[in-house]
């Protein structure tokens, strides 16, 4: 009898271990697999502390308070086109937070694509960190549904005739695809720097405009399985997806990322950057 026992004790155990595994990884969404990676100690270690930088606007940004509705107000860097245009480009930011780095890519988007409005969207709600342990955390503690509304809130800002384009790094690069969704119709380009992709066919159906993805080959995170599944899905939704990687590992195109920053690779995946939202932005 005791034997029995403790045979059904050892199957429920097993169980139980192996659905966690299936919750953690094989039916999570995106910002939940991010959650899981802010747990893992080879994960964190990663992403090199950044260095220190602190960006001096030349093209007058400047961060503003916009309603979102949830009822709670939202966060962005705003750097607004001399002539009036109804082209945004919608930035979200790594697991640092809005940090000066990605205020400073923001301004270099700016200028090099001309004809755009900026926005770079805070969705930590005022917390930025330059330590690994306080990034894991806020990733861990973000909750999608904060981050629908403060997309939907940018949107309300920028106005419903506006076309919008969408670009993120690591956790922004799954950000970045979620809010092309949001955006629905006001879509016109996204673009993911090797950030977790929408698993789900028939979400990705609901997308309305093409995808640039940038990823990176050594990456353990979001490999080259990863990409392979997500080329797959989007085929299967009808949607087109442009595809580069790059021989370089996750968060390549950091320039703060003392230890995995790739030069030559971040050009290329900037230039094709550029290339893409002028296309899709005339």
């Amino acid at each position: 009898m005791r034997k029995i026992y403790l045979l059904v004790i050892f199957t429920l155990v097993n169980a139980t271990i192996f659905a966690q595994q299936d919750i953690t990884v094989c039916h999570t969404s995106a910002t939940e697999k991010f959650a899981v990676f802010a747990s893992n100690k080879d994960f964190k270690a990663s992403h090199a502390t950044p260095g220190k930088y602190i960006h001096i606007s030349e093209e007058g940004g400047k961060m503003i308070k916009f309603k979102c509705p949830d009822g709670v107000e939202a966060n962005g860097y705003v750097i607004e086109a001399k002539t009036k245009t109804n082209n945004w480009i919608f930035v979200f930011q790594e697991w640092w937070g809005l940090n000066d780095y990605i205020k400073k890519q923001s301004e270099s988007l700016f200028k090099d694509l001309g004809n755009v409005n900026i926005i770079a969207l805070d969705m930590y709600d005022g917390k930025v960190t330059s330590q690994r342990e306080d990034a894991a955390r806020y990733m861990q503690e973000f909750k999608q549904d904060r981050g629908n509304a403060i997309v939907k809130g940018a949107l309300a800002y920028v106005g419903k005739n506006a076309r919008v384009g969408t670009i993120g790094w690591c956790f922004g690069g799954g950000q970045s695809l979620l809010a092309t969704l949001t955006a629905g119709k006001q879509a016109a380009a996204c673009v993911i720097y090797y950030g977790m992709p929408v698993d789900d066919v028939a979400k990705l159906k609901e997308l309305n405009a093409e995808v640039l993805g940038i990823f990176a080959i050594q990456d353990k995170w979001i490999g080259p399985e990863t990409v392979a599944k997500f080329e797959t899905n989007m085929q299967t939704a009808g949607k087109k997806l442009i595809l580069k990687s790059y021989n370089a590992d996750h968060g390549f195109a950091n320039p703060s990322n003392a230890e995995g920053y790739r030069e030559e690779a971040t050009k290329d995946a900037y230039e094709n950057t550029v290339a893409f939202f002028k296309a899709k932005l005339k």
